[in-house]
């Protein structure tokens, strides 16, 4: 049994919630991850999870074994890091997240350019709407829109970002524009979970927040699918202004209810208080949190 890749798969279980989720984040066959969880509980001679109910919750023994994988792991990765000079140069792989809209009309061409200017470092961009682990899942940065809750992480704030709601002209030559959020009711909406409930979205009049029902006509799975959606004319969407601004399609969207609109949403660059900072990361942050921080400076929702 490989010990360390048997602590990596029991860590993605933990975070994962189960042994399938798990399978399909590792891209493994499910069994695979259940043999490798099994035979780690053989070789520690005890339970790490209870499987009494449908979801596997850590044992006592499985508590503390997971607070000792997280820092076995850690140092090993420290130890590789050491070993390949990541400390003492700008080399090896750096592995990024970002929101999967955020990474292709910014951070992409930002990572172009930062690669050519470190022909040594390797990188690794993983786009998603999750949030995933950093330390578990061994990303180096992250950029994440909205509020950050109490971690281990450190942050550093490059800007902020409104939420808009958007449709194209043709949409609102044919049906309207909606003038208050509950004209919502009469529209057709794009939902994407990430922004909202599945039939109620909120706004804020006179300082205070109201919840509005809407009729969602599409569901999506991502930020990028849904302003997608709006520009074809389905319906009206959310989106963040910095899309609008980003893309040369922004030009075809017209915002609606700004004056609704919650606060802005902060914008920043995440990653794992470690006691040797490896240098290639040091580099990312110094290369793009400028270049984020006029970004953001710049985006403002478009009244039209």
């Amino acid at each position: 049994m490989d010990r360390l890749e048997a602590m990596s798969t029991f860590l993605v279980v933990v975070e994962a919630g189960s042994l399938s989720a798990a399978a399909r984040r590792l891209k493994t066959p499910l069994t695979t991850v259940s043999r490798k969880v099994s035979e780690l509980e053989s070789h520690l001679r005890t339970k790490l999870f209870s499987r009494s109910s449908r979801q596997l919750v850590l044992t006592d023994a499985g508590s503390s074994y997971l607070a000792a994988c997280k820092r076995i792991l850690a140092d090993v990765t420290e130890a590789e890091r050491t070993a390949s000079g990541e400390y003492t140069a700008p080399t090896g792989e750096l592995t990024v997240t970002t929101p999967i809209g955020l990474g292709r009309t910014i951070l992409m061409p930002m990572m172009a350019d930062f690669l050519k200017a470190y022909p040594d470092i390797k990188a690794r961009m993983i786009p998603t709407d999750r949030v995933p682990n950093l330390i578990q899942e061994q990303i180096d940065v992250g950029v994440r829109i909205g509020a950050l809750p109490d971690s281990s992480l450190i942050a550093i704030p490059v800007g902020t970002t409104r939420r808009v709601v958007c449709a194209s002209p043709a949409y609102l030559a044919a049906r309207g524009a909606p003038r208050t959020p509950e004209d919502l009711a009469r529209h057709d909406c794009i939902h994407y979970a990430a922004f909202a409930a599945p039939d109620v979205w909120t706004f804020v009049r006179d300082k205070a927040t109201i919840a509005v029902p809407v009729n969602p006509r599409l569901v999506v799975g991502s930020a990028e699918a849904a302003y997608a959606a709006a520009r074809a004319g389905i319906g009206i969407a959310l989106a963040f202004a910095y899309q609008l601004q980003a893309t040369p399609e922004g030009g075809a969207l017209t915002t609606v209810l700004d004056d609704f609109q919650p606060a802005p949403r902060p914008v920043n660059l995440v990653y794992a208080a470690n006691r040797f900072l490896p240098i290639k990361v040091r580099a990312f942050l110094d290369f793009a949190t400028p270049r984020l921080r006029r970004v953001f400076a710049e985006s403002k929702p478009p009244h039209r």
